[in-house]
């Protein structure tokens, strides 16, 4: 296949696996092979600054309560959690519609008051394209204040599992950014006037120092620091357990927790969020990962992470990737093309193999994904479009050796060659073979005694017939020249004992000629007769023809001598006109009847050869 054309295969496969993987079902193979290399890298140390309070079995046991918690208790955790000196406070709770009047003024008031604190929203998309959308804000009391909030909003890949990150939601024209980004805005102290400092810059979303790179409009790729349970976390019971609590339902821990706390510093310049992780909460979602399902704080927590310790997750330049991609496959067309399939799909499997390993390479030391199944699928397809062009050049060459060979070998013999078509040497090979020439004695006087038509009707008889013959003998016509036999034996399949079948051939022509001189003669034709000499030696053997026209031949001091011992039959009287060389005869000298001739010298040689007329086989 030529270079356009292979350039255009490999395009049209990588077009037909990117349209491919468009579909979900499919783009999930590719996520779940990403998704191997965070399992294959482990867990990794997230950043010190980070906290979670949960909100878990322990702490309901503790509390005694049902879900929702009392406000005042939401509100004596951030009093204990600005003790304990928390830099920041994230609520991964959502206090978007109210309780008790006085309970929620309360809990605005003392998130005002120390204002350290993150509340939580969220959009809600309408269930249609048609439907608005819906904003959830935190409660009035908290609005009221201007404290910040962010909202929770968790959005998924076709397979559920969350690998990406909300930076932010657009509502009625205006971003509504996500907790974790409200969480690191606000860390820097930006307070009432966060929201300002940050914007999209080259493909990034700034947030104060942070540039996190943008995938897609509004999502970022989590850099997950491993499965559930990764980060460190205090029980929320455990944190507002202090002697000062005496909440109706509040029973108490069997010593003061929260002070422990306090005075061990776990609290002290952190970013604390609180969220829920019991089962029972439903805020519990898949992630790479695997295993127990990730709460929602501790996805959030892992954003923060990465972004905190600039350990962001990227993916690769696609048009860049592509274009590698269309190499690679150009590269690996040409190297199936030359060899064998089963070695092949050897290199196929090395390949895709070597290749997980550089995504698994990019992954661990530069926090960057490429296509894995993409360029596996392509890889196998290429192999496949490679298996095919082998299967096609294959028909195509036994088309080829069928037509070129049909016309002038046997059909069994065809059928070998079929099966190894390198017999077929092209440019030719030094073999051991026999050759027969036959030539009709005094043509031309005949022609010229006879008209066109019925010379060129009882030729094509007597060719007809020659042919036959040494085509029943596994033997293959070389070529006419004139009225003029050539044929060889012993290629380009190899034949157990070619002399023989030579001088089998020989005798069997002679015999035809009989039977067609007596059918002649009845019909009131003239006849004529043959001569015929066979060689057996060493010739150059193959396609010895142009580019443009293909010639399984022979040439060599063997075909030379054989014509040779053709011409002279009429120099010697023989009973069949069938003359044989000594090196015939040394293949054939048990199985032959033979009466020594003479001794000729060929132009060549220094040597005189001897030759015999072959009178018959010995078992005949």
């Amino acid at each position: 296949m030529s270079g356009p054309r292979s350039f255009l295969l490999a395009l049209i496969i990588i077009i037909l696996v990117k349209i491919l993987f468009l579909f979900p079902s499919t783009h999930s193979l590719d996520f779940k092979a990403q998704d191997s290399l965070f399992k294959l890298r482990g867990p990794r140390n997230p950043s010190e600054e980070l906290v979670i309070i949960a909100i878990d079995d322990a702490s309901f046991s503790a509390l005694n309560l049902s879900w929702p918690f009392p406000r005042e208790y939401h509100a004596k955790l951030i009093e204990n959690l600005s003790l304990a000196g928390a830099k920041l406070i994230v609520f991964d709770v959502e206090f978007t519609e109210n309780s008790s009047p006085g309970a929620d003024a309360y809990l605005a008031e003392v998130a005002a008051h120390y204002d350290n604190v993150i509340f939580a929203g969220k959009v809600l998309r309408g269930a249609d394209p048609n439907a608005p959308d819906q904003l959830l804000t935190p409660i009035s009391e908290i609005m009221a204040f201007d404290t910040p909030w962010g909202i929770v909003n968790m959005s998924s890949d076709s397979d559920n599992l969350i690998r990406k990150y909300d930076l932010f939601e657009p509502h009625d024209g205006t971003p509504y950014y996500g907790l974790g980004v409200a969480a690191l805005a606000n860390s820097r102290l930006y307070q009432s006037d966060w929201q300002e400092h940050i914007r999209i810059e080259d493909g990034r979303l700034v947030v104060a120092d942070y540039k996190i790179p943008l995938l897609s409009r509004n999502k970022a790729l989590i850099n997950y620091y491993g499965p559930a349970d990764t980060f460190p976390k205090i029980s929320y019971a455990s944190v507002i357990d202090d002697s000062t609590m005496s909440m109706p339902g509040y029973q108490g821990l069997e010593f003061d927790e929260f002070y422990e706390i306090m005075e061990s510093g776990i609290l002290k310049d952190k970013i604390v969020l609180i969220g829920a992780t019991i089962d029972e909460l439903h805020d519990k979602f898949p992630t790479p990962f695997g295993g127990n399902w990730t709460p929602g704080v501790e996805i959030h927590a892992n954003f923060m992470s990465m972004v905190i310790q600039r350990d962001f997750l990227s993916q690769i330049n696609l048009w860049l990737y592509l274009c590698i991609e269309l190499i690679i496959l150009l590269i690996i067309w040409v190297i199936f093309r030359k060899l064998k399939p089963q070695l092949s799909v050897l290199i196929l499997i090395l390949i895709i193999g070597l290749q997980y390993l550089l995504a698994y390479q990019l992954f661990a030391r530069y926090s960057m994904l490429i296509p894995i199944m993409q360029t596996a699928l392509s890889l196998i397809l290429i192999y496949i479009a490679s298996l095919i062009c082998h299967y096609l050049d294959t028909m195509k060459e036994k088309r080829f050796i069928r037509q070129a060979f049909q016309q002038y070998m046997a059909p069994e013999l065809v059928h070998e060659l079929l099966k190894n078509p390198k017999n077929l040497s092209y440019g030719g090979s030094l073999q051991e073979i026999s050759v027969l020439f036959s030539d009709i004695r005094a043509f031309t006087t005949y022609s010229e005694n006879h008209t066109p038509e019925e010379t060129v009707n009882i030729l094509k008889e007597y060719l007809t017939a020659m042919v036959n013959v040494i085509v029943e003998n596994k033997g293959i016509l070389d070529k006419f020249v004139g009225d003029e036999i050539m044929a060889l034996f012993g290629t380009p399949v190899t034949l157990p004992n070619h002399a023989l079948s030579a001088c089998k051939v020989a005798l069997q022509m002679r015999a035809r000629l009989s039977e067609l001189q007596q059918k002649w003669e009845s019909e009131g034709k003239a006849s004529f007769e043959i001569g015929i000499g066979i060689n057996t030696g060493q010739a150059v053997v193959g396609n010895l023809g142009s580019e443009q026209i293909f010639d399984y031949t022979a040439i060599g001091d063997t075909i030379n001598l054989g014509a040779r011992l053709e011409s002279i039959n009429k120099e010697y009287e023989t009973s069949k006109h069938i003359i044989i060389s000594e090196f015939t005869l040394q293949h054939v000298k048990d199985q032959v009847k033979v009466r020594y001739l003479d001794e000729v010298k060929v132009k060549g040689k220094n040597k005189a050869v001897k030759i015999y007329e072959l009178i018959d086989l010995i078992d005949a």
